[in-house]
This record gives C-alpha cells, structure tokens and sequence, in this order.
C-alpha cells in the first residue's frame, strides 16, 4: 500500500482481541521531548475504515462520521477544543469524572441512552463525584449537539445526590488567643497566617517567596477560579513577623519542608494536628479561611475587598485591576481585624 503523505495521520493495529482494533490518530504537535502528541480521530473495524476516517478528517477536522463517532471521540474533541469556557480546575475535575464513563467510551455517542448516562452517575459514589459525572454529560451533550451528532441535549433527566452544605466552625477568639500564645512555634504561627490571610491549603503551600513583597506588605498567588488565581492579598501587621519568619527559611516557597522543598499537603497536615492538639481545638485547615471571611465581615469590612481578598466572583469587582488604590483599600479593610 502506498505510504501516506507526511503530517497525513497512521491507521494502527492495536494488539489484542478488539472489535475495532485500529486505531486513527493524527500528529498535531511535539512534547517537551520531541515525542509526538497526537489527535486520537477515532477507531476502525478495518484499516479500509480507518483510512476513510483519516480522509475525512483531513478534510474537515469537525466533519468525522458523525453517526459512528464514539464516547471517546466526543470526549477526545470536548478536551481538543479546550473544554468550553470553563476554569481550568473545573476542566481537570470533568477530565476525572470521564473514568466514571469509560466503560461506554467505545460506544456510539448518539447510541448512548440517558439511563446509561445515569448509571455512570449513580456508580460515581460521593455526591462531589456524582455532580461532576453530571456535568460532564450536559458538557458532552451540548458539544455534540454543536457538532450535529446527536440533535437535542439528553441530560435534562440526570439527577444527583444534593452536595450537603457544609458546617464550617470559625475558629474561636479564644481560639485565636491560644495559637498567639504559641506563635513561637513555626507551625502554629502558620495556621494564624492563614486565619489572617484565607489562603486555601493549596494556595499557601505554592505561594513563591518571590511573589512576596515584605517592604509593600503583599502576597501574590491563589489557584482554583478566575477570580481568585493571582490574586494579591495584603499582609496583615499582626502576621507580618511570622511571614518574615518563614522568608528567612531556606528555600522557594513560602512555607517549606526541612530541605527547602515544596511541602506537600499530608506533610502539612500533621503539622496541623499537631498544632490542633497542642491548643486544644478540633479544626480542619479550611476552617482558616472561613475565620478570615467572618473576622472581616465582623468588622464591617467592604464587601467587594473581602470578596477581593478572598478570591470570590463579584459583581462590583470589575476587571480585577489591582491599582495603588485599590492595594490601599484591601490593607485598610484587612487591618479592621483586631482579634488577637
């Protein structure tokens, strides 16, 4: 057989007993080490089959079979075409939530039935689990309807179990008092630095040094949403010398193990208990930022810095510009905490 043109694509047997054996991919970039990333077009009974999906691929990338165009394919697409407009840790959640679904992934998406959809739901476990599997499908099923595979959405019957709203427990005054008490060690002067701060466990464990500016009294860092990634926080003047602390320790993160490493979370967590029992309290290190939300809110701060500091969607935000003004405005708020 002819060989295929440079940069044309491969049809591939894969090994073992498949029903649809080849595999139709098409190089679309190179990695890091000069290996080949590849666009997965979809799989074939027969090379005669895969060579007329690679055709047709060439021809309209959008334009594959629709009629045939498996789970996977739909999903390969979703993920190719950058997810929507979703926040990146929302897209990591939904590509997670697909294993839910591989079982499906050689079937044809406009075969697959709602029950069948509901069912990689109810096998999701925890109901976090479960409304990411659901979101996944109305994600896929919207994308597909985009494409003309299938030619209404099927998801409007999913269900999921409800995400129980969480009890959160602020950490006392007394609380407070007793972990200032003990600032001294560098782990419980941690915890008051998130109190002070809201910084989830995740942001403070990957905030740089050099993102933190002593002499402007600034943190720069978050993850997770748009709203809160890079977001600028103040430095309190109560934690201030517990942050210099930390900057004198050796290593590029703020807050780092004993070789001046990045500290992983279940590191930090033991750290954690041992501060909890060390003040007698039972808290879990997002109850920190729960702490910073309600000391704000309890001294009047305004709502549009706190939703700010903490990294929340607001419409009074605006374009998040972060201005000298602004800046001010956050240190003037954040400084109505006076619990100690």
């Amino acid at each position: 057989m002819r060989r295929l043109p440079n940069g044309y694509g491969s049809v591939c047997k894969l090994s073992g007993n498949r029903r649809r054996p080849y595999i139709v991919k098409k190089t679309v970039g190179f990695d890091a080490r000069g290996y080949p990333i590849y666009n997965i077009v979809g799989y074939a009974a027969t090379k005669e089959e895969g060579l007329e999906m690679l055709s047709a691929y060439n021809r309209d990338p959008w334009d594959v079979d629709r009629a045939k165009i498996t789970l996977r394919g739909v999903f390969d697409l979703w993920v190719e075409k950058g997810g929507g407009k979703l926040a990146e840790s929302s897209k990591k959640s939904l590509r997670s939530a697909y294993r839910h679904c591989k079982h499906l992934a050689d079937r044809r998406y406009k075969e697959i039935r709602p029950y069948q959809m509901q069912e990689c739901i109810d096998g999701a476990g925890s109901p976090s689990a479960q409304n990411h599997v659901k979101v996944l499908w109305y994600n896929l099923d919207r994308f597909a309807v985009s494409l003309e595979i299938i030619q209404h959405t099927r998801t409007d019957v999913l269900t999921a179990q409800t995400v129980q709203e969480s009890n959160r427990i602020p950490f006392s005054p007394d609380e407070i008092h007793r972990l200032w008490e003990h600032s001294d060690d560098l782990w419980a002067a941690t915890v008051l630095i998130m109190i002070y701060s809201g910084w989830r466990i995740g942001e403070l464990l990957g905030l740089r040094k050099d993102h933190i500016d002593l002499g402007a009294g600034t943190m720069q860092g978050g993850i997770k949403t748009a709203a809160g990634k890079d977001r600028i926080v103040p430095i309190h003047s109560l934690i201030l010398p517990l942050v210099t602390r930390w900057m004198q320790q050796p290593g590029e993160y703020l807050i780092s193990n004993t070789a001046g490493g990045k500290l992983s979370q279940t590191r930090f967590r033991e750290h954690w208990r041992e501060v909890m029992a060390l003040i007698g309290a039972s808290h879990v290190p997002h109850e920190t930022r729960h702490t910073f939300e309600t000391l704000l809110d309890s001294a009047g701060a305004n709502r549009k810095c706190i939703d700010l500091m903490m990294g929340h969607k607001s419409k009074d935000v605006g374009n998040r510009v972060y201005n000298h003004k602004t800046i001010n405005d956050l240190k003037l708020n954040l400084e109505l905490i006076t619990v100690k």
